[in-house]
């Protein structure tokens, strides 16, 4: 990182500023070619949850390269004094990182993965009804780095 004094390093800290996010990017890479889409996600501390349809771009993606780069923020809002064009940024937290997807395939690590996605949005635990879970793949980010950055002031909820 560039700004050492942007960067944050304590682990609960960044697992804060996950756990406050409500959209995660991904970036795929298949034939020279970068896609990357936005996702609903889960975390559980050391990795990322997500589901996909049966099938498109993003299964095409993972099939040739499983591996991935990931984004998150929170907390982004504009500042800056209205008459210096050059005082005007962002100030937000983001976390950037890398990983490996792997497919979920045994029952109680599917449901364990629907239900971290939910828990990052809902704050509880539900039940899957079987017909739901045999039409969605579930997938773990296996994180293997991850930075994070918080640029303006202290942040607040």
């Amino acid at each position: 990182m560039r700004l050492s004094e942007k960067e944050i390093k304590d682990r609960i800290e960044i697992d804060e500023v996950i756990r406050g996010c409500s959209v995660c990017r991904v970036a795929f890479a298949i034939n020279n070619e970068p896609y990357i889409v936005p996702l609903s996600f889960g975390y559980d501390g050391k990795a990322l949850y997500f589901h996909t349809a049966p099938e498109g771009r993003k299964i095409d993606c993972i099939e040739v390269n499983p591996r991935v780069c990931f984004e998150l923020e929170r907390g982004v809002r504009l500042a800056g004094d209205g008459n210096d064009p050059c005082s005007w940024t962002f100030i937000y937290e983001s976390v950037i990182g890398y990983g490996t997807l792997v497919e979920l395939a045994e029952p109680a690590e599917r449901i364990f993965g629907l239900n971290k996605i939910m828990e990052q949005y809902t704050r509880r635990e539900w039940e899957f009804q079987p017909e739901m879970l045999e039409k969605t793949r579930i997938w773990r980010l296996d994180i293997e780095s991850v930075t994070c950055k918080r640029s303006g002031p202290e942040l607040s909820d």
